[in-house]
């Protein structure tokens, strides 16, 4: 009963960002702002803390991680009011007020605090505005990141405890389930890296995460490319790191997590069958999840499993085409801004 609780729960949200993006005043924009958000601070964290610095022992590297990962919600609140065209300065001012919240209620703050800065901005004569805004704004930040911080976190928790539940079950159900749902978180803004991370997963449920997630690359790169949802650059961006396109991915949730869910399913029941372990929490992302493997299991056995995921997720990707060919997009040019119609695959 909690799996499908919290499976409901996971897909609410991702609608809920859908829907942000779609409704929301410059809610595409605002979610380009997350996506770099992510990359700025969970990717560093992925590569520096996880990889140079758990595994290869570099204890430099490790700290910068731990600098960046440790931040997102400054990232977030920082580079949201920017995408949404408010000063650099206040756009700072308000990042800094997030430094004790993590990237989700550090996104929401800013946010709304875009709004109430711009506001202020009209209203308020010039140089008395900055006065204001530092009186108003930035206990405003604060108090939305402090408000809304327990309610992002218990979900976070019962997603995570979906895939705690589902890494006691069978191997063949713990691969579908954990398979399928952190490549589907990994293309959300909730973030793979950081949803792994905070719960801590650890042994063959991360394994699952990190090589069905580096399988997704080969899956999102023929599916976007096969789909035209952009140009070669969003196709290999997509790729790299499926938060790049966090933006265009909310634009197109059903084809996209459909397709992930797919690829990511078979992914986790090749890694759960071959017994393979990854004791790093938060290392599911591409590059990053693949090269820690290497740490902790039989190389060879880790080049197969890794080739078999890959094929599998093209495949994957082929099939979401073949279900999705026809199915009304949201191209790259109107999510930035430089069309406005919706086209088909």
């Amino acid at each position: 009963m909690n799996i499908l609780i919290g499976t409901a729960l996971l897909l609410v949200v991702l609608a809920l960002f859908t829907l942000f993006s779609y409704k929301a005043p410059q809610g595409m924009k605002a979610m380009g702002g997350l996506a770099n958000a992510a990359c700025a601070s969970f990717l560093v964290e992925a590569f520096h803390l996880s990889f140079f610095g758990d595994v290869l022992g570099i204890e430099f590297l490790q700290n910068v991680g731990n600098a960046n990962g440790s931040l997102g919600g400054v990232a977030a609140a920082t580079l949201v009011p920017l995408a949404l065209g408010v000063s650099p300065v206040y756009a700072v001012l308000v990042g800094l007020t997030c430094l004790n919240f993590k990237i989700l209620p550090g996104f929401i703050a800013g946010y709304i605090a875009s709004f109430v800065i711009k506001f202020l901005e009209e209203k308020v004569p010039a140089g008395l505005d900055l006065i204001v805004i530092i009186l108003v704004a930035a206990p405003l930040t604060y108090f939305i990141g402090d408000v809304t911080s327990p309610v992002v976190n218990g979900v976070l928790n019962t997603v995570g405890s979906v895939l705690i539940e589902a890494s006691t079950a069978s191997p063949i159900i713990m691969g579908i389930i954990l398979g399928g749902l952190i490549t589907v978180v990994a293309t959300a803004p909730l973030s793979s890296m950081a949803l792994t991370a905070m719960i801590g997963l650890t042994g063959a449920p991360m394994a699952i995460g990190a090589l069905s997630v580096f399988g997704s690359s080969f899956m999102n790169f023929v599916f976007f490319s096969k789909m035209k949802f952009g140009s070669k650059k969003d196709n290999i961006a997509v790729a790299i790191e499926p938060l790049t396109q966090a933006d265009l991915i909310s634009a197109n949730p059903i084809p996209v997590y459909v397709t992930n869910f797919i690829g990511g399913a078979m992914s986790g029941v090749i890694v759960a069958s071959m017994g393979l372990i990854n004791n790093s929490p938060g290392t599911a992302t591409p590059i990053a999840g693949l090269a820690v493997m290497f740490a902790y299991n039989p190389a060879v056995k880790v080049l197969i499993a890794a080739v078999g995921c890959a094929l599998v997720s093209m495949l994957g990707g082929f099939i979401g085409h073949a279900i999705f060919k026809n199915y009304k997009i949201v191209t790259a040019d109107v999510v930035r801004g430089t069309k406005t119609e919706e086209v088909a695959a």
